[in-house]
């Protein structure tokens, strides 16, 4: 395998370039189950050359080394400086110190969500990429499947809205709850439709297999006088991904696993037929780093859902939680 300066050397030269758009150098913090997604991404995508991936395993360095051929580091910080832009897909627990690591080293971050484990993180992170003029983004891919509905651009709040997201138990995610592990996507679809401020939120959750709140139910109450109910589990039997919302003219109602769309309030709205979410996601990155363009998911948005969150946790009473063992990514 050729070393770190050769390969980084020979993208420098392609960066150099004059004939064509600079290549921008993209790598992967932690080649999991989302990181290997990452990398596929960036592997294919034109302008952006992926140079390296870090990954405390050595099991999934050498996966990445044969699948990419790239340079695989057990050590994040050897890539600070050496790239354009970086996804951040390590344990939740450990996104603020390498998000503000390679925010400091001029790189533009897209991070898995949740953008942190506490508010203090997330306005330390959200001031730091402003100061250093930097593209900071969250991966609430959900938003893009969302998006494209048209159910965002209603002028009007749902009256309430049910949310559900469960699925057997995986292992991954393991170092926070349910409700920063799955919850907060749909926290984030939330807040997307019912702009105001949280008035009260009540919640309950119960631990099976992990240390945290594996299993959670949460209701939270808006200022308008809107509703949301939210059901996350992680040692469900069954897998479910929806979501319904009722307006004063009908009801609509989303499947995000077979991206079906029901519609009874005769308000226009298109049909889920985004393939990939993800890909759209890291397009969209790509595209506000190259081109200065806006971000679909803005921090200050992804600080909101992680705010109402900790809320859910808190009202939940879940377990202390404890340390795990990732003094590998520390």
């Amino acid at each position: 395998m050729p070393d770190k300066p050769r390969i980084l050397q020979r993208f420098s030269r392609l960066d150099q370039n004059t004939d064509q758009m600079p290549i921008l150098r993209a790598a992967v913090i932690g080649h999991g189950a989302f990181g290997r997604h990452h990398a596929a991404k960036y592997a294919r995508m034109p302008g952006v050359e992926l140079v390296g991936i870090a990954d405390p395993c050595r099991d999934a360095r050498r996966q990445a080394m044969g699948t990419h051929g790239v340079l695989a580091v057990a050590n994040w910080r050897e890539l600070l400086g050496e790239v354009d832009i970086v996804s951040i897909c390590s344990p939740a627990v450990t996104h603020a110190a390498i998000v503000r690591a390679f925010l400091n080293a001029g790189t533009d971050v897209l991070v898995e969500k949740p953008i942190a484990t506490s508010l203090a993180e997330a306005d330390s992170l959200i001031a730091l990429a402003e100061r250093k003029n930097r593209v900071l983004t969250v991966g609430h891919q959900e938003r893009f499947v969302f998006n494209r509905t048209g159910l965002l651009d209603y002028e009007d709040a749902p009256l309430e809205v049910d949310c559900w997201r469960m699925g057997p138990w995986t292992g991954r995610g393991a170092d926070v709850s349910a409700v920063l592990d799955l919850m907060i996507h749909d926290l984030d679809l939330v807040h997307c439709m019912i702009p105001d401020d949280v008035a009260d939120v009540e919640a309950r959750g119960r631990a099976g297999v992990s240390k945290r709140s594996d299993d959670v139910t949460a209701r939270v109450f808006f200022d308008n006088g809107s509703q949301a109910r939210l059901h996350a589990s992680r040692i469900s039997p069954v897998r479910r991904r929806g979501m319904r919302a009722v307006y004063p003219d009908g009801v609509i109602e989303i499947d995000f696993i077979s991206r079906t769309v029901k519609n009874t309030t005769g308000r226009p709205l298109n049909d889920l037929h985004l393939e990939d979410p993800l890909g759209e996601s890291i397009k969209a990155f790509v595209a506000a780093a190259r081109l200065g363009a806006a971000s679909l998911v803005r921090p200050e948005e992804a600080r909101r859902a992680l705010e109402t969150a900790l809320l859910i946790e808190d009202a939940a009473s879940s377990p202390a939680h404890e340390e795990l063992e990732l003094a590998r990514y520390a």
